[in-house]
């Protein structure tokens, strides 16, 4: 057991057991596992855990292709997984957008607030005036009944087939630098051009997150892929550690969410 947990951080070791109980419940009841929604990072340790098993399969959806929380779905070999057996459901939020701008954290809030968990929603995407997001199908109605409010703005739902879902635009730019380790709080004042006397507290504080999960350690040590993000100042990947320079310093490459 001990290899798999070798590749992966300390504090991962929790989900890889679910997804190993996942797994052993496709063999022993020969019958799919549908998973709540996940967040890429923990796609990746899904897609890593089952491998290339031929026992047991798996497959992600979102909705569309260019989503980035999916649910996982486990299945034995004979089965034949279709978009429908994700369970998804996809609303549109309907608003007086002539008088007000509804943001992501308020709709993910407003969301929060009934109840749920935060697996049980993909994306939400705006385009202008438009809000829409997907939920886990089971906890559809329970939405549509109490979903009534963004902040103090009364809004109700539509439900709209999955080819109207907004097409996620990504603007990102490669940025190149280095660091004198890879401590947290050096690659993110690195990367967002803050002073670590800035950036320190915004850790320290839970508004960082590393691989969609809260970090609060300044001294955290990042690796190659992890994905951050600075409540505030946007999203980075880290895509490449190449080195060190003569200085002693890591050469990172970075790509940045403008």
């Amino acid at each position: 057991m001990d290899h798999i947990y070798q590749h992966f951080r300390g504090e991962e070791r929790h989900f890889i057991d679910q997804v190993l109980e996942w797994r052993e419940s496709v063999l022993d009841h020969y019958h799919p596992k549908l998973t709540d929604f996940l967040d890429p990072r923990e796609q990746e340790i899904v897609a890593s855990v089952i491998g290339e098993n031929s026992d047991v399969k798996v497959s992600f959806s979102g909705g569309s292709d260019d989503t980035e929380r999916k649910r996982a779905l486990l299945y034995p070999d004979y089965f034949q997984p279709e978009l429908e057996d994700f369970k998804l459901t996809v609303f549109e939020v309907q608003y007086p957008s002539k008088f007000i701008t509804l943001q992501h954290r308020q709709v993910l809030g407003s969301l929060m607030s009934l109840g749920l968990k935060r697996s049980k929603f993909g994306d939400i995407r705006f385009s202008e005036s438009i809000v829409q997001f997907v939920s886990a199908s089971e906890v559809a109605d329970y939405i549509k009944a109490n979903f009534q409010e963004v902040g103090r703005a009364k809004i109700s739902l539509k439900v709209i087939s999955m080819n109207e879902f907004i097409p996620h635009v990504e603007d990102v730019h490669e940025l190149v630098t280095t660091v004198s380790s890879l401590r947290l709080d050096v690659v993110c004042s690195a990367i967002y051009n803050l002073s670590r006397q800035k950036i320190q507290p915004l850790i320290a504080n839970g508004l960082v997150k590393v691989n969609w999960k809260t970090v609060d350690s300044v001294s955290f040590e990042c690796r190659l892929g992890d994905t951050l993000s600075v409540r505030g100042y946007g999203r980075s990947k880290l895509l490449a550690i190449e080195g060190k320079t003569k200085k002693d310093k890591w050469r990172i490459v970075v790509h940045k969410q403008k």
